[in-house]
């Protein structure tokens, strides 16, 4: 069965000068994020940008995708926290979005940590935001297990 997420953006001016705000039309978690290309290119200054939202999908994505595999594995995780550093740089073409490194630590009893690095490595290709952006950035993943 599919399911359709909606968002919304509007954008007044021109792209230097305007600016814009972002919304979560179908669950309303949030209404009216403002954007500008400032906060894209500079300094975020308490607004969004939609790399910050790439890399909130992409750590959302990732945390589910691992807590999937750990559990259908028999070493369900205790907790998860999962980063996302999204890279938005200027290349010969244009801006682009050139690599996504997720980074995660974990709290998993009876899990080596070479076997919590091979989960989040499947979990990484696995993730419906990975293959969303792959193959046209980078993507990679560090995995730490607390003890």
């Amino acid at each position: 069965m599919s399911v359709i997420r909606r968002a919304e953006a509007t954008w007044s001016g021109t792209l230097a000068e305007g600016s814009g705000a972002v919304s979560a039309i179908t669950s309303g978690a949030f209404t009216s994020l403002p954007v500008s290309w400032a906060a894209r290119t500079e300094t975020s200054n308490g607004l969004t940008s939609p790399e910050e939202l790439v890399a909130a999908a992409h750590s959302s994505c990732f945390s589910m995708a691992l807590a999937g595999r750990l559990f259908r594995a028999g070493t369900p995780a205790e907790r998860l926290v999962v980063s996302a550093d999204v890279t938005f740089d200027k290349l010969e073409p244009g801006w682009r979005i050139v690599s996504s490194a997720l980074k995660v630590v974990g709290r998993v009893p009876g899990m080596s940590a070479e076997d919590f690095a091979k989960e989040a490595d499947a979990a990484k290709d696995g993730c419906p935001i990975s293959n969303a952006l792959n193959p046209s950035i980078a993507l990679s993943v560090e995995a730490t297990l607390e003890e």
